[in-house]
């Protein structure tokens, strides 16, 4: 099978799914297989897909739009290695959101599943991107998919925390069609290119790349974050799509796309763009987990930690130099796979016990040892401890603060990994060595394996991408990205 029919299925089979999903919404059965289905193709089709990427990025252009406009896919190594991320981590949480949805008997299970392929269908579309133009339309279609997910359980917390979602994503997107429309008035096109490709003159260039960070919201830095822990309110499975999957993943990725693709890191340097991005992911990284250390509400700690780990990623992006840049790019689907784990835990841990506070969760480990012991692996991994894959990309980050003799930017993540474990361990502590407070009913007995089975395996993944970070081709991609940016290795 060719490279551009592999790039053709990845991308269509969660869209066909989507309207699969809404013809056999009355027959429960078959539309979960339908996701499952269309979650196991798109993965089959990406494995080979990352092979051929590995030799040679593959290009499908669908139409031609004006010159140097065109709607068309690139798959390069940068972008494999988020749509690897967000087709393997699809299908563990189709699964799992079998367990919770009908565990909790949600109503809307038809427009959940549908509004879920949906969102995987623009992810793999923002990742496969050519150029700007692609990428926006993705982007938004992402934006508006997820806005039934986030207000799924029509309360009017869950209302209001829709709306705000929309309130911030929204203009966004919109700050990101005026610095798609003046760098094409700058260039002439919006095709990526490793390296970058704009010029013009400086003031204009920094005014854009401002612009571009208003455009990118879903980064979720400081201060225009609020809108993540307010979406806390969505049901768990849609939390870990917004923290690990999909959304706050396109932000960062598209971050990361503006630097090394459409500016450069030599040009970024000169108009000290690095600087920016790290002052604002700095502050962030730390704000964020002091925010976290006060707040009571598992789902919601965890929101800020993702906030904080989306921060490590942009000063890995800021240091514009090739080690910090790998640490970057690998803390994508390392971060996915120890963030779902955390978020799938606190669902399991909602939906079975019932509670949802960290006051309350006192002697649980011992009535739910896997669950507690996947939450383990996952708050090792964000404080960038062995033996869990966080541990490398921070590794790589922080030899590139090294590198880049930037001390601050290394004291930051450094203290940012120590107030990690400040937030997380007292959790793992008071689970597993204080006498629980109280006794609980178990509640969806019948679907807990559901649930447990794939927050066990992507614990296990956390562990396994730290032993061999190169088993879904994570290393080997990240080195190709490199060279292609810098043309030389790590």
């Amino acid at each position: 099978m060719s490279a551009e029919a592999l790039v053709l299925i990845a991308l269509l089979s969660p869209g066909i799914a989507s309207l699969l999903i809404l013809l056999t919404g009355r027959y429960p059965n078959l539309r979960e297989s339908v996701t499952i289905l269309a979650s196991v193709v798109s993965f089959l089709a990406i494995v080979p897909l990352s092979k051929e990427v590995m030799q040679a990025p593959v290009e499908v252009t669908l139409f031609h739009i004006a010159p140097g406009l065109d709607f068309a896919f690139r798959v390069d190594a940068f972008g494999m290695i988020f749509t690897i991320t967000s087709s393997s981590l699809w299908i563990l949480v189709s699964i799992y959101s079998i367990g919770y949805m009908r565990a909790l008997n949600e109503h809307a299970q038809t427009r959940f599943y549908f509004s879920f392929a949906v969102a995987i269908f623009s992810a793999f579309g923002i990742a496969f991107s050519k150029n700007l133009l692609t990428f926006y339309i993705f982007y938004e279609l992402l934006t508006i998919c997820t806005y039934p997910l986030v207000a799924h359980e029509e309360t009017p917390e869950a209302i209001s925390g829709g709306r705000r979602y929309l309130a911030y994503l929204l203009p966004s997107g919109a700050a990101l069609l005026v610095a798609l429309a003046i760098t094409y008035w700058l260039t002439g096109t919006t095709d990526f290119q490793a390296g970058g490709f704009i010029n013009g003159p400086a003031e204009i260039l920094r005014i854009l790349f401002i612009i571009y960070l208003l455009g990118f919201v879903k980064a979720a830095y400081m201060p225009l974050h609020s809108w993540l822990p307010t979406a806390m309110v969505a049901p768990t499975p849609v939390s870990a799509l917004l923290h690990a999957v999909a959304v706050v993943k396109a932000g960062v990725f598209g971050v990361i796309r503006v630097v090394y693709y459409i500016y450069g890191p030599n040009l970024a340097s000169s108009l000290n763009l690095g600087a920016i991005l790290a002052i604002i992911a700095g502050f962030t990284m730390i704000v964020a987990n002091i925010l976290a250390i006060g707040e009571d509400n598992l789902k919601r700690r965890i929101a800020y930690s993702t906030i904080n780990q989306l921060s490590f990623i942009l000063v890995g992006a800021a240091m514009l130099n090739p080690l910090a840049f790998a640490g970057a790019i690998m803390h994508i689907p390392f971060h996915g796979y120890m963030k779902i784990t955390l978020f799938l835990c606190a669902g399991a841990i909602a939906v079975i016990s019932g509670k949802d506070r960290v006051s309350q969760l006192d002697g649980l480990g011992r009535a739910m040892p896997v669950t507690f012991a996947a939450f383990s692996i996952g708050a090792f991994g964000m404080s960038g401890l062995p033996p869990v894959a966080g541990f490398i990309s921070k590794w790589y980050i922080a030899l590139g603060t090294i590198s880049a003799n930037n001390l601050i930017a290394l004291a930051a993540i450094l203290a940012a990994s120590l107030l990690d474990v400040v937030y997380f361990f007292p959790i793992i502590r008071n689970a597993f060595f204080r006498k629980p407070d109280g006794e609980f009913d178990e509640r969806g007995r019948l679907y807990h394996l559901y649930m447990v089975v794939p927050l066990a395996l992507t614990a296990a993944f956390s562990i396994i991408l730290f032993l061999n970070p190169d088993i879904l081709n994570v290393f080997e991609l990240a080195r190709i990205a490199v060279n292609d940016v810098w043309g030389g290795g790590i």
